[in-house]
């Protein structure tokens, strides 16, 4: 019998005075269950990070043609191509053919500066690339907000990023690895 995904009701406030964009979000994250509450919450900051009336989240870590979040616009071309973890350079390639914009949001530490050092050289040339690295200290602490039932606020002012619960406050550390010529 396969396990079943545990389901996560959150209120996002998000107040992204860098973008302009301030909006109250309601939303149902499914955490599969071989997802960790780091991974989860990875994905709630991506989506705070690039929210948008439009943005979805893909269906799931087991899917492989789709991204952990999307947009599209209403023809169905997919605008932003938002990935967690470390892909490798043929699903990278393959994203950056298919969306205007591609995100990737690596979290694990040593490993992802390990990864980005033997990839970087061959995805210099993809302009649509934007790869940025989540403080695994940041990532930890983000975790530790995880519940069944959370409520949120997301705060991004001059580059700053802060995700508080009623309880707790915590500021992401986030590292610009690449930047493609689209956010530049």
């Amino acid at each position: 019998m396969a396990l079943k995904a545990t389901i996560h009701k959150v209120q996002l406030q998000i107040a992204d005075m860098d973008r302009h964009y301030y909006a109250d979000h309601a939303l149902t994250v499914a955490r599969h269950p071989s997802e960790t509450d780091e991974r989860m919450m990875v994905r709630l900051l991506a989506f705070a990070l690039n929210a948008d009336e439009a943005l979805a989240f893909g269906r799931g870590v087991s899917t492989t043609d789709e991204p952990d979040l999307w947009r599209q616009d209403l023809t169905g071309t997919i605008d932003q191509w938002i990935q967690l973890g470390q892909p490798d350079e043929k699903a990278i390639r393959r994203a950056c053919g298919r969306a205007r914009q591609v995100i990737i949001y690596t979290y694990s530490g040593n490993g992802a500066a390990i990864w980005w050092e033997q990839i970087a050289g061959k995805l210099a040339t993809l302009d649509n690339l934007t790869v940025v690295d989540i403080d695994p200290a940041s990532v930890q602490a983000l975790a530790a907000l995880a519940t069944k039932g959370m409520t949120l606020s997301a705060m991004m002012q001059d580059g700053g990023v802060w995700l508080t619960s009623p309880d707790n406050s915590v500021e992401v550390h986030l590292t610009v690895r690449k930047s493609s010529m689209a956010q530049r």
